[in-house]
């Protein structure tokens, strides 16, 4: 097969192990950079071109598509899916999984465990909005921020009220969250792939802060989750729709609670913590659900 791999810079760690097993297991892989393409919309014959020329025949894609040009590279997947080539992640999946109220909603209404939200747009919301999350301390999230960036533990009702205050000056949406003392700054990072978590690490912040992203200064050990955990990882990926992503899971006092479902997870930590080839299963996956496809289409001609 010849994959293409939606990607923006070809040296990162994962789009390099992506293009390695696509080439140890006998397929030719293609990165693409989604900014350097641009397509031909009509109801014939639908077409992307690339440096200058038509794209040509690729059978499947797998989505990297960086947050900052979610809106083109969402519209690009789904010109690929428009030509009949089998994404890993469908575009209107990662949309869902982007916007992260909308993706909060729809676990809402699957049933999936999730930390009380609130969401507002008037500030004089803010004390009833505190008060529905459980009062403080509380977190503070920017809907547009990605990686931790944009996120405040606010410990008093007082320092809540006046940071949600300052948010809705600089008119930016936010979400405010019930904070999870018991999970002591420490997640669990589940990689699920298809409707399986292959691999799981549990991801703990430097003493004094409660993110527990690796690129923030936080550590990562591999951990072997509850049924209850797997059944809620895979639950979180159902409900946005998507083939492949990273679901971040807090274990509370009431159960594994979903944090984010991410549609473009890294590679390098879960790798090297678990000693999992993900990238292998990533292309096996997208081996068979190619094939799944052809042979749908062979028993209805």
């Amino acid at each position: 097969m010849k994959i293409g791999i939606l990607s923006q810079y070809p040296e990162l760690y994962s789009t390099r192990r992506l293009v390695e097993a696509c080439e140890r297991r006998g397929h030719e892989a293609v990165v693409i950079n989604a900014l350097n393409c641009y397509m031909n919309i009509n109801s014939v014959k639908p077409s992307i071109h690339f440096e200058g020329a038509d794209i040509g025949h690729i059978d499947a894609i797998i989505p990297r598509i960086h947050a900052k040009i979610t809106f083109y590279g969402c519209a690009l997947v789904r010109q690929f899916e428009m030509m009949g080539v089998y994404a890993a992640n469908e575009s209107i999946a990662i949309s869902r999984s982007r916007d992260k109220l909308r993706a909060l909603q729809l676990l809402s209404r699957q049933g999936v465990g999730m930390p009380i939200t609130g969401f507002a747009s008037k500030p004089n919301d803010i004390p009833d909005l505190i008060n529905m999350v459980g009062g403080a301390p509380l977190v503070i999230k920017l809907l547009e921020g990605t990686q931790g960036i944009g996120v405040v533990l606010a410990e008093t009702k007082t320092a809540a009220e006046s940071v949600i205050e300052a948010f809705f000056g600089l008119k930016a949406n936010i979400m405010v969250q019930e904070y999870i003392k018991e999970a002591n700054g420490s997640d669990i990072r589940c990689f699920v792939v298809g409707d399986k978590v292959i691999a799981a690490m549990c991801r703990q912040g430097p003493e004094g802060d409660f993110r527990s992203n690796l690129h923030l200064g936080g550590t990562a050990q591999k951990i072997k989750i509850t049924p209850e955990e797997r059944r809620t990882a895979v639950a979180a990926v159902k409900a946005m729709g998507l083939g492949i992503a990273g679901v971040d899971i807090l274990r509370s006092s009431r159960g594994p609670l979903v944090l984010e479902v991410n549609s473009t997870p890294g590679l390098e930590g879960i790798e090297k913590t678990t000693d999992i080839d993900v990238a292998d299963r990533i292309v096996e996956h997208v081996e068979k659900a190619v094939a799944a496809r052809k042979g749908k289409r062979h028993v209805i001609a």
